[in-house]
């Protein structure tokens, strides 16, 4: 597992403040991997149980969940850590990513 990579991609997914999201493809860009989101889905799915990364805030490019609802239901367990947040969800399953995108 290449940690030094998924400590930058962690590191940069502890800055989004409750209540807002950011995508995969914006956090591989701040931490200087563009083009590389499938590496932070990647390095958030190894993430332990009980990790304090809020892994439930990254979303993907059309700000839907990217979790398979079979997958454990994270999916649902994403859902709803986002809307105990206050984020409300269109009625496709996404958010509203002019409203909702964290910028750093």
């Amino acid at each position: 597992m290449p940690t030094d990579i998924y400590s930058k991609i962690y590191n940069v997914v502890r800055l989004i403040p409750p209540g807002k999201v950011a995508t995969y493809g914006q956090i591989a860009r701040l931490t200087g991997m563009t083009g590389q989101a499938r590496l932070v889905g990647y390095a958030l799915h190894c993430l332990p149980k009980n990790s304090d990364i809020p892994w439930h805030r990254v979303v993907n490019r059309l700000g839907q969940i990217s979790l398979s609802q079979s997958l454990n239901d994270s999916g649902a367990v994403q859902r709803n850590l986002l809307e105990s947040e206050g984020i409300y969800f269109n009625l496709d399953g996404s958010v509203e990513l002019q409203r909702y995108q964290w910028y750093e």
